[in-house]
C-alpha cells in the first residue's frame, strides 16, 4: 500500500510556477540582447575609419537630396532667328538658369551642351515672337524646354544608375529679349 502511494505521487506531473518561467524567458532574452548589442558596438569600432567617414559623406548627400537642396547651371547669351505672325525675321536673345537636384548638373550640362542648345532652337522656331511674347507662351516654352532637357540629360546618364533620373526641376529664364 505503501507502494502505491510512491508510485501515485510519482506519475504525477510536477507544476512548475508560470511566473518563473516567463522570468526566466525574460532573462535570456534580455542576456542575448545584451550579447548582440556588444557585438554591433565591437564591429563598429573595428571598421575601417576612411570607410566609415565615406558612408557618413554619402548619407549626407542623400539627406541633402531629400532637403531640398538645389543645384544649377547656366546656358547663356543664345542668339537665335525667330519670326513674328507675318513671317518677318527677328533676333532672340535668351539665356537660362537649369535648377537639379543633381550635384554634377553643371557638369552635365556642360557635356551636353549641343544637343541642349539645338533643342532651345528647334523649340523657338516651332513659334512666332508675339506667342513667345505672352505669359501663357513663355510658361508652356519653359515646361517644354525642362521636358527635353530631362530627355537630354536622361540619355547621356543612362548608364550611370548613381544618377537620378528626370533630376532637372525648374527652368528660370535670365535672359530674354526679342528685337
Amino acid at each position: 500500500m505503501a507502494d502505491e502511494k510512491n508510485e501515485e505521487v510519482e506519475e504525477q506531473p510536477k507544476k512548475g510556477n508560470p511566473m518563473m518561467i516567463v522570468l526566466i524567458v525574460l532573462v535570456v532574452a534580455l542576456i542575448g540582447a545584451v550579447g548582440f548589442l556588444g557585438y554591433m558596438v565591437m564591429n563598429k569600432m573595428n571598421q575601417d575609419p576612411n570607410a566609415v567617414q565615406e558612408k557618413k559623406e554619402e548619407m549626407k548627400k542623400e539627406e541633402a537630396k531629400d532637403e531640398g537642396v538645389y543645384f544649377k547651371a547656366n546656358i547663356k547669351d543664345l542668339v537665335l532667328n525667330i519670326t513674328n505672325a507675318k513671317g518677318r525675321e527677328k533676333l532672340m536673345k535668351l539665356s537660362f538658369a537649369i535648377k537639379s537636384t543633381e550635384p554634377t548638373i553643371e557638369a552635365l550640362v556642360e557635356a551636353s551642351k549641343d544637343e541642349i542648345i539645338d533643342a532651345v532652337i528647334q523649340l523657338v522656331a516651332a513659334r512666332t515672337s508675339e506667342a513667345l511674347l505672352t505669359v501663357g507662351g513663355k510658361d508652356q516654352f519653359k515646361e517644354e524646354l525642362l521636358n527635353e532637357i530631362n530627355i537630354i540629360i536622361n540619355e547621356a546618364t543612362a548608364k550611370n544608375k548613381d544618377i537620378k533620373r528626370n533630376n532637372v526641376q525648374k527652368i528660370y529664364f535670365t535672359t530674354f529679349v526679342i528685337k
